[in-house]
């Protein structure tokens, strides 16, 4: 008798089918596309990368045992003392490319804490070592975290204090036990690790590479390989845009039944309501279950829905031998696709407390988006940018961030209507400053920049690109006609450069340091950077939305309507690829 195939996932797969000839043939030329482009790295830097992992686990051991005889513990303690060194993230899933950090977590006993151990003794001896560089304490972030690079490549390390005195080699951190007794912060640490084995446990072929960076990517990809179980890595690419394409959000994307063991809270609309306001719930797979996508936003969210689209349409494509891999992989023109931009100029006294003062800014930018949403009752969308950018020209330790600006697609506009969002960029400003580790001297400016005045220091080689045809369709709201769209903007720019005409002659405000309009090419003065205190000068636009006003109107959703909209949506999504809602583990 035949055994039938193990089912990983909640539902059945949607097709058991495996490679055509023509996708082994797609396979090939897409395996060659990521090697010819460098995306694998080299035998050296992996052997660089173990002997990495090797150092630090003795590092960390000899600062275990090193607090083990300081707290006056005997001499068979000190020598059976012990940490463990676990690796999560993309090395963990064997899919980083060259340059990527490693995300690890050390593993200590129940007398060794996280906040003076790990954060003052052990970030001492890392700060006092040759190797070390760069090295930055996170202790306020969601998952505390300390920040280095060993050697020259790029170190994540976490710790988590378990109820053990002694810790094993061996230690099997999927195992529930290792839970018991320890608080939330640990358990984020430690599912870390233990969403990463989750992951590889429940996914058909591990062999299959094609899993995207970060936690969210992989539990989406991990998702699609379930639903194909045969599938080859080209195939895995393609299916992925399309099964997202589809997918009605905020079903959540979940890759085995929940599980309730110990008590911990885990992602349920039902018993916590405001689980049931994310907007593209990610399950970790993991006890206790949470939604790894909570920061998502509105803007955000279709962000990703377009470009879900666009993909799409590329592996469609792609299929019918019409276009080629690279076509997928073209970079989007983030300083090219939209008219109006936020940017965000960090500055500090030196490159020492720049990297600490940016990595707190950079924590809180999902912040200023959802306070610009809320203030605009979610008529002026925001998309961050993630990467940061310095001005070389600049004295001072610089460096910046950006965020695209438009408002909501399908919204009346009515004449003369604009948004004043200085209140909203003034008050994520004050939470800024809460900074604990402030020091003099970090300052943070925010302003507003038309396309145009996008500074020359983001762009390759210091030169504005130009949009092909081929990348101004990224946007698939767009119209379908290019003619016609070229039109509009043609009027959309003779209309910007009356209004720049207008706001010159305009009496200018002095008084605000986060202003909605910047009169100037660079967004900030060259002064402003270099006196690290002085004022922008500014154009204001018109009224600013309340937030009071906007937490009013989510207040008259009410917890029962989240829910039955919830399930309304969920249904729709069984009809789709044939499971039903209870399959979720939700009723």
């Amino acid at each position: 008798m035949v055994s039938s195939p193990r089912q990983h996932g909640v539902t059945k797969p949607l097709s058991l089918a495996g490679p055509s000839a023509a996708d082994l043939l797609r396979n090939k030329k897409l395996n060659k596309f990521l090697i010819d482009s460098g995306l694998y790295e080299t035998k050296e830097e992996a052997a660089k990368r173990e002997e990495v992992l090797g150092r630090l686990k003795q590092i960390v051991v000899d600062w275990v045992k090193q607090l083990t005889c300081l707290r006056g513990y005997t001499d068979k303690m000190v020598e059976d003392a012990n940490a463990v060194i676990y690796t999560f993230g993309s090395y963990r899933l064997g899919v980083h490319g060259p340059g990527a950090d490693i995300d690890t977590l050390c593993v200590g006993p129940s007398y060794v804490n996280l906040d003076e151990d790990f954060f003052f003794v052990l970030h001492g001896i890392l700060n006092g070592m040759e190797e070390v560089t760069e090295l930055q304490p996170v202790p306020d972030a969601h998952v505390p975290v300390m920040k280095f690079k060993f050697d020259g490549i790029s170190v994540d390390l976490l710790y988590a204090s378990i109820s053990l005195l002694v810790v094993p080699d061996n230690l099997d951190i999927s195992d529930v036990s290792v839970l018991y007794d320890v608080d939330e912060r640990t358990v984020w640490s430690l599912n870390s690790c233990r969403v990463a084995d989750k992951i590889l446990k429940h996914v058909p072929n591990v062999e299959v590479t094609g899993f995207l960076g970060g936690v969210n990517w992989a539990l989406l990809v991990a998702r699609v390989c379930q639903f194909y179980p045969n599938a080859i890595p080209s195939m895995l690419v393609s299916r992925f845009f399309m099964v997202y394409t589809q997918w009605r959000w905020p079903n959540p994307v979940m890759l085995c039944a929940k599980e309730e063991e110990l008590g911990f809270a885990v992602w349920d609309p039902r018993r916590n309501p405001k689980d049931g306001t994310h907007h593209m719930p990610i399950i970790t797979p993991a006890y206790p279950c949470m939604n790894s996508s909570y920061n998502d936003s509105a803007s955000t969210l279709r962000v990703m829905t377009d470009q879900f689209l666009f993909g799409n349409r590329i592996c469609e494509t792609i299929e019918l031998n019409k276009a080629q891999w690279p076509a997928l992989f073209e970079p989007y023109m983030f300083f090219e696709s939209y008219r109006n931009y936020l940017q965000v100029d960090i500055v500090a006294a030196n490159a020492d407390d720049l990297r600490l003062w940016k990595g707190w800014v950079e924590s809180r930018l999902r912040q200023l988006t959802l306070m610009i949403e809320c203030d605009t009752l979610g008529k002026l969308q925001c998309r961050p940018y993630p990467h940061d950018y310095s001005d070389p020209l600049k004295q001072c330790s610089h460096g910046a961030f950006f965020m695209g600006l438009q408002r909501k697609q399908g919204e009346v506009i009515l004449e003369g209507q604009q948004f004043d969002i200085r209140g909203t960029v003034d008050e994520f400003r004050r939470s800024v400053y809460m900074y604990a580790f402030w020091m003099p001297g970090m300052e943070i400016y925010v302003s507003h920049v038309h396309r145009k005045q996008i500074p020359l220091y983001v762009f390759p080689n210091g030169h504005k690109r130009v949009r092909s045809p081929k990348q101004l369709s990224q946007r698939p709201y767009e119209g379908a006609s290019r003619k016609r769209k070229h039109n509009e903007t043609h009027v959309d720019e003779n209309e910007h450069n009356k209004r720049i005409k207008r706001q010159s002659l305009s009496p200018q405000n002095r008084d605000s340091v986060s202003p909605v309009i910047v009169n100037h090419s660079c967004g900030i003065q060259e002064s402003n950077l270099e006196n690290g205190c002085a004022k922008p000068e500014v154009e204001v636009e018109m009224v600013r939305n309340s937030r009071a006003q906007a937490s009013q109107l989510g207040a008259e959703d009410g917890y029962e309507a989240s829910v039955k909209i919830a399930e309304n949506r969920s249904q729709k999504l069984c009809k789709l690829v044939g499971w039903s809602f209870k399959d979720w583990g939700l009723v």
